[in-house]
C-alpha cells in the first residue's frame, strides 16, 4: 500500500458500493457491516439486535478466511523436513524429490486462470468449501503406498490450494474494503503460521505417535476438515446473485495481461514465490547435509516461518500507516539475503540468526505480493482477474525453483551455487518490487474511457 494507500482504500470501497454487484463471483457481500465499513453509512436507524446479528456474521467470515489460509501451506511444507525419509523410502533422486513442491506450484500457476471462473460458477464460498474437500482427498491419496499415489495426490492438493489461493484475496477486497492492511496481515500472517505448524510438529509427531512418513503427511488434511467445518456456514448464508450481476462481474478485464503495472506484480508474486519455495524446499536438507539432526533441522524451517508470521503481519499494517511499501520491499530482500548469504557461510552455527532474517525477510515480501494485487485493483472484479494472473504466471515461475536449485545442488555437489543464484534473483525482485509500489491502478479500461 502506498503512503497515500487510505485515499486508494476509500476510492475502493466507495466504487464497490457503487458497483453493487460487482463481486468476484457474482455474489452479493455477506451482511457483515463491520467487515465493508457500510455500517457508518446504514447503521443509525438499525436496531442493535440487527447490527450485532451483522457484526458476529462478519467476524465469522474473518476468521473463516484465517482458517481457510491455515491450510494453505501445511501439506506442501510437511514433506520437506521428511524430505531424505521419503527419498530413503521411494529410491527418489533430489531432483525428483523437489517434484513433491513443484507440481503444487504447477497447479497454482496453471488452475489460477480458471478459479474466477469457478468461482462465478458456483459461487465465492462453495467453491472455497470444495477447495477444502481436494486437500482433504490428496492427503488421502498420499496414504497409497505408490510413487503415483503419492504424486497423484499431490497435483490434488495442489489443485485445491490453487483456487483457494485466487478467490481469498478476492473475498478481502470484497468484505473487507476498510480493513484491507489488516486482513490482508491477518491473511498472509495465516500462510505462514501454516507452515510453520507443519514444518515444526511434522517430524515430533510422527515420532511420538511411531507413524511412517506417509501417515504422518496425512495427518494434515484433518487441519482441513477444521476449515470444513468453520466455513460450512458461509456457504449456508450464500445467495447468489442476478445473472445480470454475475455477467458483469465475470466479465473479463480488457488489456490487463499487456499492462505494465499488472506485469510488475506478477513478477514481484513470482519472483518472491519462488524464492520462498525454492528454499523452503530444500532449507532442511542444508542444514542436515551441514551436520544438523533432522528433527532440529525441521525446527529451523518452522522457526523462519514464526518469524514469517510477524514480518507478513508487520508489512502491510505499517504500509496503511504510511511507511512506503518500496522501502519494505527493499527492507525484505535485503534481509532474505542476508540470511541465504550466512547459509552459505556459517549453516549450521547461525542457523538461528539466518531463519530470523529469512522468515522476517520473506513474510515481509509475500504479504506485500498480496497487498500489491489487492491495492492495484479498483475493484473486486479487477482484483480477481489480476490475482489470477500474477499467481499464473508467478507460480509457474516458483515452480522452476525446487527443480532448478535440486538440479544445480547435483551438478555441484553442495549448496554454495544454489544459494548465490538465489541471492542475486532477489534484485530483480527489488526492482519490480519498487514498480509495483507506485499507487496507480492495474486499469486499462478505466484508462482508456479516461483518455
Amino acid at each position: 500500500m502506498s503512503s497515500a494507500s487510505g485515499g486508494t482504500d476509500s476510492g475502493s470501497a466507495a466504487r464497490t458500493a457503487e458497483d453493487g454487484s460487482m463481486t468476484v463471483a457474482g455474489t452479493s457481500a455477506p451482511d457483515a457491516t463491520w467487515a465493508t465499513g457500510a455500517g457508518a453509512a446504514t447503521g443509525a436507524g438499525e436496531p442493535a439486535g440487527g447490527a450485532a446479528k451483522r457484526a458476529r456474521a462478519g467476524l465469522l467470515l474473518g476468521v473463516g478466511v484465517i482458517v481457510l489460509a491455515l491450510n494453505l501451506r501445511p501439506a506442501i511444507v510437511a514433506a520437506s523436513p521428511m524430505l531424505d525419509t521419503i527419498r530413503a523410502g521411494t529410491g527418489m533422486s533430489t531432483a525428483t524429490a523437489g517434484l513433491l513442491t513443484t507440481l503444487p506450484l504447477l497447479c497454482f500457476g496453471l488452475l489460477a486462470p480458471f478459479a474466477p471462473r469457478l468461482g462465478r460458477r458456483l459461487g465465492m464460498e462453495p467453491a472455497l468449501l470444495l477447495t477444502m474437500v481436494a486437500i482433504c482427498c490428496g492427503t488421502a491419496l498420499r496414504l497409497i503406498p505408490s510413487m503415483a499415489a503419492l504424486l497423484g495426490g499431490t497435483v490434488v492438493v495442489g489443485a485445491g490450494i490453487a483456487v483457494a489461493n485466487v478467490l481469498l484475496p478476492g473475498v478481502i477486497k470484497r468484505d473487507f474494503a476498510h480493513r484491507v492492511g489488516l486482513m490482508t496481515g491477518l491473511y498472509s500472517m495465516s500462510l505462514f503460521g501454516g507452515a510453520a505448524l507443519a514444518a515444526g510438529v511434522t517430524v515430533p509427531v510422527g515420532h511420538a505417535l511411531s507413524l511412517g512418513w506417509r501417515p504422518t503427511l496425512a495427518l494434515w488434511g484433518l487441519l482441513a476438515v477444521v476449515a470444513l467445518l468453520v466455513w460450512a456456514p458461509q456457504v449456508r448464508r450464500h445467495t447468489r446473485a442476478s445473472a445480470a450481476g454475475a455477467g458483469a462481474a465475470g466479465h473479463p478485464v480488457r488489456g490487463l495481461w499487456s499492462h505494465p503495472v499488472a506485469w510488475l506484480v506478477t513478477g514481484y508474486m513470482g519472483l518472491q514465490s519462488l524464492s520462498y519455495y525454492a528454499a523452503a524446499a530444500y532449507l532442511p536438507t542444508m542444514l542436515t547435509n551441514a551436520g544438523m539432526a533432522q528433527s532440529a533441522a525441521g525446527w529451523m524451517l518452522s522457526f523462519s516461518s514464526l518469524l514469517g508470521i510477524a514480518g507478513a503481519f508487520l508489512s502491510p499494517v505499517l504500509a496503511a500507516r504510511g511507511v512506503r511499501p518500496g522501502l519494505l520491499a527493499t527492507v525484505g530482500a535485503v534481509l532474505t539475503a542476508g540470511g541465504f548469504a550466512g547459509m552459505a557461510a556459517a549453516p549450521v552455527g547461525g542457523a538461528y540468526l539466518w531463519m530470523v532474517l529469512l522468515g522476517l525477510g520473506q513474510g515481509a515480501a509475500i504479504s506485500l505480493a498480496m497487498l500489491f494485487i489487492v491495492d492495484r485493483s479498483p475493484d473486486t472484479r479487477h482484483a480477481a482477474q489480476l490475482s489470477s494472473m500474477a499467481q499464473c504466471f508467478g507460480y509457474l515461475l516458483a515452480a522452476t525453483g525446487p527443480l532448478a536449485l535440486g538440479a544445480v545442488h547435483q551438478a555441484t555437489g553442495g549448496w554454495t551455487v544454489p544459494l548465490i543464484i538465489l541471492i542475486v534473483l532477489l534484485v530483480p525482485q527489488t526492482a519490480v518490487g519498487l514498480g509495483a509500489s507506485v499507487d496507480r491502478h492495474a486499469a486499462p479500461e478505466r484508462r482508456d474511457a479516461v483518455g
